[in-house]
């Protein structure tokens, strides 16, 4: 069989069967492994839920990668790319779909010219918050999307506010259709946010699209939930339907009790002539200093 090099020379790793990881080529052209491709997480559904996390830097992703996360969801800012290819480069091995903002599209061509910029780094689909329309351009580009329905905060402005949707029978049947439409569009996937738990469950059975449950109950293909949450980052109050497994926030306050503390000795210990003491100076050699001070005031007279 002949091998195939990369844009770069090298060589695509081939251990990938052993390991349990797929071997892939992005839509950008790189070779890389993968812990999910997109038919894989197609043929998840239904058969069991995945679990899913946004990450917010380098640390969060490999961290996440190494506990197992099925899928990660990435910020990508087309104009800053460089913290999402650090937190690509953080997991290189987990099925990450990047977000791109609501406003940096306002054509089909932008759509897909901003959806491509994001798999040429290293994303394997792209979640939106864009419209059907918007959407078919980028997947009849060949692009994977996750598209968002129920509350979409950036949108909120429709639905009342940042509110639960979905408590109405329009309400519902709103939610249903914004869903087939998404699914029509041809995405692969879609966010479904703070709508009620039983209302999920019915329309996942529905759609043939991978449901990501982020405050809409246990009726999802994929339970979504942001790293800052998991690992209790900010101190409370919490969305409800959010779970805190670490309190990481406070070993942040306790780190920062440590730092005044640290500033404050080091200004005590100068003020009082403790700082620098014997063991942190360069001491000169004998006669060096009066050597030196003799011959600038001979050249001085």
């Amino acid at each position: 069989m002949a091998s195939h090099a990369t844009g770069d020379g090298s060589i695509p790793p081939r251990n990938a069967v052993n390991s349990g990881l797929k071997r892939i080529m992005t839509l950008g052209g790189s070779y890389g492994t993968r812990n999910f491709t997109v038919k894989d997480l197609r043929d998840n559904k239904g058969i069991r839920v995945l679990t899913e996390t946004v990450p917010f830097s380098p640390e969060e992703a490999a961290a996440a990668e190494e506990a197992g996360i099925d899928t990660m969801k990435v910020r990508f800012d087309p104009e800053h790319p460089e913290p999402a290819v650090a937190i690509r480069g953080a997991a290189p091995k987990t099925f990450m779909a990047f977000s791109v903002p609501l406003v940096a599209a306002a054509s089909e061509t932008e759509a897909i010219r901003i959806a491509y910029k994001a798999m040429a780094i290293g994303a394997d689909a792209i979640m939106c918050q864009w419209s059907p329309r918007f959407i078919h351009a980028a997947t009849e580009a060949g692009v994977p999307v996750q598209g968002h329905a129920g509350l979409v905060p950036r949108k909120s402005t429709w639905t009342g506010g940042l509110r639960a949707v979905g408590k109405t029978l329009d309400e519902a049947k709103w939610i249903y259709r914004e869903i087939k439409a998404i699914e029509n569009a041809g995405a692969y996937a879609v966010e479904v946010e703070v709508i009620p738990e039983e209302l999920l469950a019915v329309i996942s059975k529905r759609t043939t699209l991978l449901t990501s449950s982020i405050g809409a109950g246990s009726g999802g293909d994929i339970q979504f939930l942001f790293a800052e949450d998991i690992l209790g980052n900010n101190p409370p109050p919490y969305p409800r339907h959010s779970k805190q497994y670490c309190s990481l926030y406070k070993m942040k306050e306790e780190m920062q009790v440590q730092r005044i503390g640290g500033f404050r000795a080091f200004i005590d210990d100068v003020v009082q002539g403790k700082f620098p003491g014997p063991e942190h100076v360069v001491t000169a050699p004998d006669g060096l200093i009066e050597g030196f001070v003799e011959s600038i005031e001979e050249n001085a007279s």
